[in-house]
Formats: structure tokens, sequence, C-alpha cells
């Protein structure tokens, strides 16, 4: 089974995070949300132009999102439901 992941953020971290993501062989394809310049360019991932919590969670339903890693710490509030993980 091939899994997509969602990463939220835009900065180093986050870019860390995806790219790190993808180098596991069940991992198909790792969306960042709003992503940066940097994941971009990388293979496996795929910037979307997502801010909004409600639209975050409207794109992990349509696209069966597995797991969503949040990066910073605000948009936690509204998605308790999901599974995700924090980076320490």
């Amino acid at each position: 089974m091939a899994y997509e992941l969602l990463v939220i953020g835009s900065g180093g971290r986050e870019h860390a995070l995806a790219w790190r993501l993808t180098q596991n062989a069940k991992v198909q394809k790792v969306y960042v949300a709003p992503g940066n310049a940097g994941t971009a360019l990388e293979d496996g991932l795929e910037n979307i132009e997502l801010h909004s919590v409600d639209e975050l969670l409207a794109f992990a339903l349509r696209e069966h999102v597995y797991l969503t890693v949040v990066g910073p710490e605000a948009p936690l509030l509204r998605v308790w439901w999901m599974p995700f993980v924090l980076p320490d």
C-alpha cells in the first residue's frame, strides 16, 4: 500500500520533514501546504496553495491523506480527529 501524506507549513523544518518522509518506500507522495521554493523543487513533494484549516481538511479527506505532519502549532486547534504527529 502506498501512502499520501500532508505536511503543513512553509519553513525549513517542514521542508526537512517532508523530504525525509519521501525516503520511505511506502510513501507515494507528500503534499506540502503551502510549501516553499525548496519544496517545489524536490521529487516526491507537491506544494499546495491551501492556508485555512477548512481547506486543509477538505483536501486531506478528498485525497485520502494517511497522515498529517503539522509544523506550526496554530492549525492543531481544529484537526484533533485526524492522525498527525508533531515535531519536537
